[in-house]
């Protein structure tokens, strides 16, 4: 079976998410934006044999530590869309501004495009680009489980912001209503900050896309 365990880092209580096969303990995380010990310590202590790195999107929130810790673990970088490569090439600035530790840039191993698959042991997620949020923000959806990956796309009661560099309220929204819904009411989703809800709920309560 497939599990997973999530992970508030940074300042910005960002949730980076250990996702794993239950019978082989091959593992990947999501989004290490930073506080390496805490997410390795975490992996530790469930015996993972951690494999891959996976990227919604690189904000320095979610992907400040993943040059590092792709450099000391000799791990594969998979995400997220080239739309993004602006953000990467830029993360040694983003973490002065917002007063992160020294960012690496980093070149991902592996792109991700709208529909690609990732695999983990025997497990297999789907891969979405939603962008708005960011132009290279992706989705991963493990629908044998029913959680999908979501980073800053969707929250609790939210959207992700779009007034950064390459944002687009519209195209968020269409992500939203044309990617995640899809993927059914019953879907649980994990944010990029705050509480995990639900597809089905988001409809009916969320402010900016209820109803839809």
């Amino acid at each position: 079976m497939l599990r997973y365990h999530t992970i508030p880092v940074t300042a910005f209580q960002q949730n980076c998410s250990l996702v794993w096969d239950d019978a082989s303990l091959q593992a990947a995380v999501i989004d290490p934006g930073g506080d390496l010990d805490r997410i390795l310590a975490a992996v530790e202590e469930r015996s993972l044999r951690l494999e891959q790195i996976w990227l919604t999107h690189a904000h320095i929130d979610h992907a400040g530590g993943t040059g590092e810790l792709a450099e000391r673990l000799g791990l594969p970088i998979v995400g997220p869309h080239p739309g993004d490569q602006f953000w990467i090439d830029g993360l040694p600035q983003q973490s002065q501004m917002f007063g992160f530790p020294p960012a690496k840039a980093f070149t991902p191993t592996r792109w991700l495009a709208d529909g690609d698959s990732v695999t983990l042991g025997a497990h297999t997620l789907h891969v979405r680009h939603c962008p708005g949020h960011t132009p290279g923000h992706v989705v991963f959806h493990a629908p044998e489980i029913q959680r999908a990956f979501v980073g800053d796309v969707l929250f609790a009661g939210s959207i992700g912001r779009t007034d950064f560099p390459q944002g687009n309220h519209q195209q968020l929204l269409d992500s939203i209503v044309q990617r995640l819904w899809p993927m059914g009411d019953e879907t649980v989703f994990i944010p990029g900050h705050g509480p995990e809800s639900s597809f089905g709920r988001e409809r009916q309560v969320n402010p900016y896309v209820g109803g839809t």
